[in-house]
């Protein structure tokens, strides 16, 4: 997993990337959830509200953010977009690569960065523009600076990407458990700061809990409702009922909780340890939260990926693959293509990795998927540390 790719193996995965980036970028489509952040910042700099419009779910503090993208003209936004999306993401993998100190020019970094072009989820993240893609990046990098008992840099580095979009909210939890009371602070101050600070700047505010909250809380409308993988969503499609698909999702996310702390107390190495914990909690989340998109699973997928060269890691069990595999780009499933059904694929594979990801924590301290006892000498928990992180427990 180490061993350095041979440089056509390099280029080879460049040219896909490049590629894939420039087909997307020639879409007329391209960069269409970048554009409702846009006009939000438009709408700021003419004096108007952005919460005027429906489809803006974000905190007043990604209002101030787009505010330079209003600068810029629609012909540079067609190229910069898919452009700056793609970088984010790769260098998110680069940061999960760095946590358990695997070089990006490995086999495993640069398979990873290649196969990321037939990988739907990077396709539509990088088609769609979504401010998603700041947790793509901020959380390999909060984990691997809290790896190296850097806790508070790493509630910096998750406050930031929230106020861009606050996918990472869930990652609190990680430092409820860690005990980390004053990181804890950091990560809720800074969003909530930089929100009452972009609030003051913003007219008629109070649109985002008037309009803008029950619009989202109810599913939001038939635009974005078919590509919602939302258990809560997807399961009344099937023909259970809203108030049980509901509650299926509550429990499965309170499930979800419960197995993050069990693999949070069982310990050691502290760096799966992280990973393991922080990404059970925010599919925990997926699962439960309306709406939640194909996109989602990039927050999660660079870190676990990246933990492969250890043994007892989520990608040596099959099953991982198996749920990816209907993301593959070059295999089609004509049944799960159509607009109205691309979601039940999308909503297997949340549930599927949430599943996979579930069982792992919860195994026994010591014992491989077989059920058979690891070894000492080559079990994850006995692993060499990251210089100044903890090996067991938190304070």
């Amino acid at each position: 997993m180490r061993t350095r790719a041979s440089p056509p193996a390099q280029a080879a995965a460049a040219a896909l990337l490049v590629l894939t980036v420039t087909e997307i970028a020639g879409s007329a489509a391209n960069g269409i959830d970048n554009r409702v952040l846009v006009r939000a910042g438009r709408a700021l700099l003419d004096g108007g509200s952005p919460y005027a419009d429906k489809r803006l779910l974000y905190l007043p503090s990604s209002v101030l953010l787009a505010v330079p993208e209003a600068e810029l003209g629609p012909r540079v936004l067609q190229v910069l977009v898919p452009v700056v999306t793609a970088l984010l993401i790769l260098a998110g993998w680069w940061a999960a690569l760095r946590i358990f100190d695997v070089s990006p020019r490995s086999r495993l970094g640069v398979a990873g960065a290649g196969g990321l072009a037939y990988f739907a989820p990077f396709r539509s993240e990088v088609g769609l523009g979504n401010w998603t893609v700041a947790s793509v990046l901020a959380l390999p990098v909060a984990l691997g600076l809290a790896a190296r008992n850097r806790w508070t840099a790493a509630a910096a580095v998750a406050g930031a990407a929230i106020c861009c979009k606050p996918i990472l909210v869930p990652l609190a939890l990680l430092f409820v458990l860690a005990r980390r009371w004053r990181a804890l602070a950091v990560l809720a101050g800074i969003p909530l700061a930089a929100s009452v600070l972009a609030a003051l700047l913003i007219p008629h505010p109070g649109l985002l809990a008037t309009k803008t909250l029950p619009f989202l809380l109810h599913g939001q409308d038939a635009y974005a409702r078919p590509y919602d993988a939302s258990l809560g969503t997807v399961l009344p499609r099937l023909g259970m009922p809203h108030t049980a698909a509901a509650a299926v999702a509550v429990a499965l996310a309170v499930a979800g909780v419960l197995a993050a702390r069990a693999r949070w107390r069982r310990g050691g190495d502290q760096r799966l340890r992280l990973v393991e914990t922080a990404s059970m909690l925010m599919l925990s989340a997926f699962v439960a939260s309306r709406p939640a998109f194909l996109h989602y699973v990039l927050v999660i997928l660079p870190v676990l990926l990246a933990s492969l060269p250890l043994r007892a890691s989520v990608p040596r069990t099959p099953w991982f693959w198996i749920v990816l595999l209907p993301q593959n780009g070059a295999l089609l499933l004509p049944s799960l293509e159509s607009l109205q059904r691309r979601a039940f694929r999308d909503a297997v594979m949340l549930a599927g990795l949430y599943a996979v990801l579930a069982v792992r924590c919860l195994r026994r301290p010591g014992e491989d998927p077989r059920g058979r006892l690891l070894g000492s000498a080559t079990s994850p928990a006995t692993c060499p540390m990251p210089t100044g992180a903890p090996a067991g427990r938190s304070r």
